[in-house]
């Protein structure tokens, strides 16, 4: 996380919300949401979870540092592909 109120978390990407440019990443921006009770006799909850995140939020982590991320191409003829790259390093991501 770059800013909010997690700032300096790190997690994984579980879900992409492209439509939004949203992320939700495992145990950041974590709320609190009251459930009712379904049937008669059982209890309501207090469920964890975590929210949406904007993408410009969120950084690219190479080891211990956020990194930039840039763009290559690799292959000759009718096999190029579009490779991911770190700004810093040069190395693909």
């Amino acid at each position: 996380m770059i800013s909010g109120k997690d700032k300096g978390k790190t997690g994984t990407i579980y879900r992409a919300l492209p439509t939004t440019d949203q992320v939700i990443i495992e145990g950041v921006n974590v709320v609190t949401k009251h459930q009712k009770n379904k049937q008669a006799r059982s209890q309501g909850q207090v469920i964890e979870k975590s929210a949406p995140i904007h993408v410009s939020n969120v950084s690219l982590m190479e080891g211990k540092k956020a990194v930039r991320a840039g763009y290559k191409f690799k292959g000759e003829g009718d096999k190029v592909k579009k490779v991911r790259v770190s700004r810093k390093t040069g190395k693909t991501i």
